[in-house]
C-alpha cells in the first residue's frame, strides 16, 4: 500500500511542473531573443516555425522576448503577399505574428536567386544580403537559434 501511495505522490509531483527560469530572469528589461528558420517552401514546416515562434511567444509573453524569422531558399515563399503556393493562412499567420513585433527577415540572395522584387513581399519585411549570415551574426550576438 506505501507503494502505492508513493508511487502516486510521485506520479503528480512531477504532472504540472513548472519550467524554472535561469538568471537573468527574461524581463522587459533582458528579453529572451530567438531567431528561428524557414528554408523549406512546405506548408506543414512552415507552419511548425510559426506555431513553435506563436508558443515561445504566449510562453514568455510579447513583452519579454524578441522573435526573429529569416526566411531564405524556398522558404522566401513564406513571406509572398500572394500566396501561389500554399494555403494563405500562412500570411495571416505572418501578418498577425509581425502585429506582436516578430521580425520576418528576407534572404536578398534567394530574392535574386528568385527573381523576387520587394514589392511581392508582404509589408514590413525586413531585407538583409544574406539570411544565413543573418543567423549567424545574431547567434554571435547571444540570440538563441531555434529549428523546430
Amino acid at each position: 500500500m506505501i507503494r502505492i501511495l508513493l508511487g502516486i505522490f510521485l506520479l503528480c509531483s512531477f504532472v504540472g511542473a513548472d519550467t524554472e527560469f535561469a538568471e537573468p530572469k527574461p524581463s522587459l528589461e533582458n528579453p529572451r531573443q530567438f531567431i528561428f528558420p524557414i528554408t523549406s517552401g512546405d506548408e506543414h514546416q512552415i507552419s511548425h516555425v510559426l506555431s513553435s515562434a506563436s508558443n515561445v511567444m504566449k510562453f514568455y509573453g510579447p513583452e519579454k522576448c524578441e522573435i526573429v524569422i529569416v526566411c531564405y531558399s524556398q522558404g522566401i515563399k513564406t513571406l509572398l503577399s500572394k500566396a501561389y503556393f500554399f494555403d494563405k493562412d500562412i500570411q495571416k499567420r505572418v501578418r498577425s505574428l509581425m502585429t506582436y513585433d516578430v521580425e520576418f527577415i528576407a534572404c536578398g540572395n534567394t530574392m535574386t536567386t528568385y527573381k523576387i522584387d520587394k514589392k511581392e513581399l508582404l509589408k514590413g519585411v525586413e531585407i538583409v544580403t544574406a539570411g544565413i549570415v543573418e543567423l549567424i551574426e545574431r547567434q554571435k550576438s547571444g540570440w538563441t537559434y531555434i529549428r523546430p
